[in-house]
């Protein structure tokens, strides 16, 4: 019976000085690897996290800024304080309990793109 696997988003971006700041500075990913296909072309890089993989891609085409996506966390509150702790100069993200039982932290890259943290709470 087929099985699906884990799903890696691929988010654009427009400034791979912004991208690192935001995802490795801020958010406390690393640089998984990094593609051209030569000097001065767009970039095409991995950055990932615990079992969280993102591809952030300049090419044209690949993602649409405005995405949201979802990132089931675990300590959503040791993630919250970790964040707000970087004093990061764009975002001062908060921590909100949901209708549908989840806490979440909501953050908006330099690109438009949406990541929403959360963890389930339900009883």
């Amino acid at each position: 019976m087929p099985k699906l696997g884990t799903v890696t988003p691929i988010l654009r971006i427009f400034d791979v000085a912004k991208a690192h700041e935001f995802y490795v500075g801020f958010l406390g990913f690393e640089v998984q690897f990094e593609h051209r296909f030569e000097d001065n072309t767009p970039l095409y890089t991995g950055v990932y996290r615990d079992g969280c993989v993102l591809h952030l891609s300049e090419h044209h085409g690949d993602g649409a800024p405005g995405s949201h996506i979802r990132i089931e966390t675990t300590d959503i509150a040791g993630l919250h304080l970790e964040l707000t702790e970087r004093k990061y100069r764009f975002a001062r993200p908060g921590l909100e309990e949901t209708p549908w039982k989840t806490k979440e932290v909501t953050v908006n890259d330099p690109f438009g793109n949406r990541l929403t943290f959360y963890e389930d709470v339900r009883d």
